[in-house]
């Protein structure tokens, strides 16, 4: 874990941008913060964990929706400034809105936007907000 850290480099407020990918079909299914504690308890579960910026707290990807993120490979960039999990997105959906992805929202070549796929849960059910 330590040699981890060292070649990696966290920002101001001790956080490094980790973009989640379908370790199947590759799909980029979100991106989310880690901070050491967040990338070392990742490693240690195997499970994806994050640092929530707005709530300042741990999240694990699925704990509240079922949705975890089974992490099966990690890797970071040549500057070392950015995460990529490969991970087994258990429960199809690895977005909050109950969408398969994060980007579902398409810019069409004039500009305007399509949503692409369906929604595979509801989030007001599932979160119960």
């Amino acid at each position: 874990m330590d040699k981890i850290v060292e070649n990696l480099k966290f920002d101001d407020k001790g956080l490094i941008p980790a973009v989640v990918q379908d370790w199947k079909d590759n799909a980029v299914l979100m991106v989310a913060y880690m901070n050491k504690e967040a990338l070392k308890r990742t490693l240690e579960t195997k499970k994806a964990t994050f640092w929530s910026r707005s709530r300042q707290v741990f999240w694990v990807k699925g704990e509240s929706s079922g949705n975890i993120q089974e992490v099966k490979e990690l890797y970071y960039d040549c500057d070392g400034d950015c995460i990529l999990l490969k991970v087994n997105q258990i429960g199809g959906a690895a977005c909050h809105s109950g969408h398969r992805t994060c980007f579902f929202t398409k810019v069409t070549s004039n500009g305007a936007t399509e949503i692409i796929g369906e929604r595979l849960f509801d989030p007001d059910k599932v979160y119960k907000k």
